[in-house]
């Protein structure tokens, strides 16, 4: 059987598996945008440790260490490029603003244009998540030169994996202050589309900040599961 199934690709695996349920989820309408937030939050979480754990196995061959970098990237697309844009549309047909829009107007038979735009927003996020993923795969022997050489490590651009940590303040921004904020959402969508493939360092969190960022990531969780059993909307 090919492929790899030690301990180090489990919590892979896992996010990638969280990552696609949140697609079906939010989808579908099995569920509020809310729950395929939590599924991107648990993907970040897995992600976050997974480099982590597959370090510690010793004697890793090159096998092991290249298939683990491809199925990283292949789950971030999926967990933070697609899932993302997945909740983004989501959204759209939980607003009352625009689940009623429709794509032509009735009177002339004219295309609306701004739905169009926000799903041409998501498309590009999408694209932009696939060009950063694919080429930090293709330079991945130049970082990892620079980091033996200079001693330190740095992300060029915004990490896909920051999606993570974004959207879920967007949405819980959008419930907390009983506004409507689909629009913003799509518009820090673009955002992060442009700082993905922007050439700037950005140097990677030590462990204090990890684990500041983790405690972060596991509040916003905490407040969508308190949101979807107490809540009300």
């Amino acid at each position: 059987m090919i492929g790899v199934y030690d301990y180090t690709v489990i919590l892979t695996y896992l996010s990638l598996l969280s990552g696609c349920a949140g697609m079906i989820i939010a989808m579908s309408g099995l569920g509020h945008p809310y729950i395929g937030m939590l599924c991107m939050l648990f993907s970040g979480l897995c992600d976050g440790f997974d480099g982590r754990v597959a370090r510690r196995k010793k004697n890793r061959t090159k096998l092991e260490k290249d298939f683990g970098v491809q199925i990283d990237s292949l789950s971030d697309l999926v967990a933070f490029g697609v899932l993302p844009a997945a909740i983004g549309v989501s959204m759209l047909r939980a607003s009352p603003k625009f689940s009623d829009v429709p794509m032509r107007v009735p009177e002339t038979g004219e295309l609306t244009w701004y739905p169009i735009v926000l799903i041409i927003i998501a498309l590009v996020y999408v694209l932009s998540a696939m060009i950063r993923l694919a080429y930090f795969n293709a330079t991945a022997d130049e970082r990892e030169q620079e980091k033996a050489e200079k001693g330190s490590a740095y992300f060029t651009g915004m990490p896909v994996t920051a999606a993570a940590l974004i959207f879920p303040f967007v949405l819980l921004l959008h419930y907390f202050l009983r506004f409507d904020l689909s629009i913003v959402y799509f518009i820090v969508m673009l955002l992060l589309s442009v700082l993905f493939l922007c050439n700037f360092k950005l140097k990677k969190p030590d462990n204090l900040a990890f684990w500041a960022l983790v405690t972060f990531g596991t509040l916003e969780g905490l407040t969508f599961l308190a949101i979807k059993f107490w809540g009300r909307r």
